[in-house]
């Protein structure tokens, strides 16, 4: 066997795209499809949590479902593992699927009402041809521990469930194979924000027991910061900024992220801020510009912005941004 390489991502996107035909042009010659994400890279190492963040339609839970080939890409390769996921057979991609799973934003809708919770978890032990009925009970039981809910639990329905409750079997049936990479898509957006944190901490602490690699999928920046090591930035089908969380909530450098975290509610009403407002109107997918696609909306813009589509490109901090101003030292310092 070939010793594992500790240092390679273990996930990797390159070029990642995804094209949707227009609704009710399908078949008509030359109608104008969306690209939803747009030759995107990324890199997930093992054991870390990247943030996905950005605005409601930016391609984000698209790229999730594109890294599980739950959707598959219209272009680039997708590596898990050092494997190429994108050349495989549905039957081959099998066994890789059990080390990737997705915790998905509705924890009701994404549970079958008519299956139990017991049910709901024990499916993939069924799916998979793990165990027998007894050795997957006392599965089930083991992973309601897992996410601190009793065993009683298991015979219950969705239905009699709170929206946490939910959210935690939809977390046992996730870590069931005891995957190493998951998709947290959402995954805590429709909580209280009391829940919200139990849950974030119940991540954290299972990250911490198993190993897990995560992508975690959020517009709520303050859940984002908390949660993850790195944070990538994206707008309309592309990233934008990718750097460490701390480094980027301290000094965003795209006029972008600069303007997102703008936006996140101060702890204190008298604490000042500088909110930066977007100008102009949001592209849509369907119609993507030449040059950079937030040009019509960046406050920085300048001419070469409009006609020149910026690379995501290293700068000496180690973040990478995909902005000419940045790039080239002419960008305003951040306050």
């Amino acid at each position: 066997m070939t010793p594992r390489d500790e240092s390679q991502p273990l996930v990797e996107a390159v070029g990642l795209t995804k094209a949707f035909a227009a609704q009710g042009r399908l078949f008509r010659r030359g109608a104008a499809g969306a690209r939803a994400v747009d030759g995107i890279d990324l890199t997930i190492s093992r054991g870390e949590t990247l943030g996905l963040v950005g605005e409601s339609g930016c391609g984000k839970s698209t790229t999730g479902r594109m890294l599980l080939r739950l959707i598959e890409p219209t272009a680039g390769r997708v590596r898990f593992d050092g494997r190429d996921l994108t050349g495989l057979s549905r039957r081959d991609l099998r066994h890789s699927r059990r080390q990737m799973q997705i915790i998905f934003q509705d924890p009701y809708g994404s549970l079958n009402p008519r299956m139990t919770a017991g049910d709901a978890i024990e499916e993939a032990y069924v799916i998979h041809g793990i165990g027998d009925r007894n050795a997957r009970r006392r599965a089930v039981h083991d992973m309601l521990d897992l996410v601190r809910l009793p065993r009683s639990a298991a015979p219950r329905y969705p239905h009699e469930f709170s929206g946490g409750q939910r959210q935690r079997v939809g977390i046992a049936r996730a870590l069931a194979l005891r995957p190493s990479f998951v998709v947290c898509d959402e995954a805590v957006s429709a909580l209280d924000v009391s829940v919200q944190a139990q849950i974030i901490n119940l991540l954290q602490d299972l990250q911490r027991d198993l190993k897990l690699t995560y992508l975690f999928i959020s517009h709520n920046l303050s859940v984002v910061g908390h949660i993850s090591d790195r944070v990538a930035v994206m707008y309309l089908g592309r990233i934008v900024e990718v750097a460490d969380a701390d480094a980027l909530f301290a000094a965003p450098t795209h006029p972008y992220t600069r303007t997102l975290l703008s936006a996140i509610p101060r702890s204190h009403p008298d604490e000042p801020r500088d909110r930066q407002p977007l100008g102009g109107d949001l592209n849509s997918a369907q119609a993507i510009p030449g040059g950079c696609r937030f040009a019509a909306r960046c406050p920085l813009v300048q001419d070469r912005c409009r006609s020149m589509d910026p690379a995501l490109s290293p700068l000496p901090d180690g973040r990478q941004v995909a902005c000419h101003r940045a790039t080239d030292g002419s960008l305003p310092a951040y306050h």
